[in-house]
């Protein structure tokens, strides 16, 4: 097992060396340049989603803390990305980093499910509604 990452790179050492010798016997047009990458434009309700992101993450930490039967929270935020961010991994990353950084927040402060946990995951999942509503209502189709 201890050879196995050195045998690992074998093929990478060896393609490494072998390009030069190639690019000296061939006479091979240049690759043509890569296209220039996408601009992600941000949506005109990233703001809102952002924030429901991090109030997803929030409602999934303490329900699962408090036992409490609910919808796969993580589930649900995968499945907005899917439906929103297919193409614009920038986007993507920004929305899952606010559900971390939700999840995480409360995993910081809350060990056990207390009546303050439990009050703010219901004012988490408020919010959370209240933003999903607004966010279809004047964006949706």
């Amino acid at each position: 097992m201890k050879h196995l990452p050195r045998l690992a790179c074998l093929p990478l050492l060896i393609l490494a060396s072998a390009s030069p010798l190639a690019a000296q016997t061939s006479k091979q047009q240049p690759a043509p340049p890569p296209p220039p990458p996408v601009e992600e434009k941000p949506a005109p309700y990233d703001v809102q989603l952002t924030r429901l992101a991090e109030v997803l993450g929030s409602i999934s930490y303490l329900r699962r803390l408090c036992g409490a039967p609910a919808p796969d929270w993580r589930l649900s935020m995968q499945q907005l990305l899917d439906a929103d961010t297919a193409n614009e991994p920038k986007r993507r990353e920004k929305l899952t980093a606010a559900f971390n950084r939700g999840y995480r927040s409360f995993a910081a402060v809350h060990t056990s499910c207390t009546d303050a946990a439990r009050t703010a995951e219901e004012r988490y999942r408020n919010e959370g509604a209240t933003l999903a509503t607004e966010i279809a209502g004047r964006f949706g189709n």
